[in-house]
């Protein structure tokens, strides 16, 4: 334990109430917050060493932080918006497949997670239907139960 957690953690407690509960120190308290809301910091190994619940230090750093988020008014900045690099885009009609141009022809090309390709580029869509059709029908160790 750090000198400066040592320090907190016996400051921190100053009574106990008749039900056994704590009474903590208001400035002691606030430290600890504080600690627990630094970066990189464990909250629940920095309440085990101060003597604390986790929950209850927990508790204590939304309540903080909800009390300062009311405080808090927002600052006015001014945010400048840059144009936008946005550039379109043209398409040149003659740089297409001939399979996507022709009616009735797919271009359809997959690879499936054991390696295979299927590549129905070419082909109208009778062909490529009962072909996926055939695909669907076959027995494979995925959809046999064992």
């Amino acid at each position: 334990m750090s000198e400066g957690v040592a320090g907190l953690a016996r400051r921190l407690v100053i009574g106990r109430k008749r039900d056994g509960r704590s009474i903590y120190d208001a400035q002691a308290k606030h430290e600890l917050i504080l600690a627990a809301r630094e970066p990189g910091v464990s909250m629940a190994k920095l309440a085990r060493e101060c003597g604390v619940n986790a929950n209850q230090l927990s508790s204590w750093v939304r309540q903080y932080e909800r009390e300062i988020g009311k405080t808090v008014l927002p600052t006015g900045a001014v945010v400048e918006v840059q144009a936008s690099t946005f550039v379109p885009v043209q398409i040149d009609a003659s740089g297409r497949d001939e399979a996507a141009s022709s009616p009735g022809l797919v271009g359809i090309q997959a690879r499936l997670p054991n390696g295979v390709v299927v590549d129905l580029r070419g082909c109208d869509t009778q062909q490529a239907c009962s072909l996926i059709e055939a695909l669907g029908s076959l027995r494979c160790s995925a959809s046999m139960k064992s």
